[in-house]
């Protein structure tokens, strides 16, 4: 017999997908650093760069990251930790995500061509 599996159950909110201007994309953290402020390993993220979920800035061999990349790193982390994704799962949920907040721009941008 295996072991019982652990559900845990992980509200997701509606701030989870509509993104409003906040975290800076300013590169300025170094991998080391980054990875201290996710509480993830170097190779963690390097691993989510080749998987095309991260793209930090480069700086001739150094890879710089903003605000903006540590909290995406978070979001990643949610959905595996949280809710038992795998990362070709977290590419498809955040592409998903992506698609979602460019139609609530393209909204946004209707709506205020109406007002006026």
């Amino acid at each position: 017999m295996g072991h019982p599996r652990k559900t845990t159950m992980m509200s997701v909110t509606v701030s989870d997908w509509i993104v409003k201007d906040g975290a800076s994309d300013e590169p300025r953290f170094a991998i080391s650093i980054a990875a201290a402020r996710c509480g993830v390993r170097i190779g963690t993220l390097r691993r989510y760069e080749e998987w095309g979920l991260l793209e930090p800035v480069r700086s001739g061999q150094r890879r710089l990251y903003s605000e903006a990349d540590i909290e995406h790193v978070l979001r990643i982390r949610r959905l595996v930790d949280d809710l038992g994704v795998n990362l070709a799962g977290v590419a498809a949920v955040l592409h998903l995500r992506h698609q979602v907040i460019a139609l609530q721009r393209e909204m946004e941008m209707l709506r205020d061509q109406n007002i006026r």
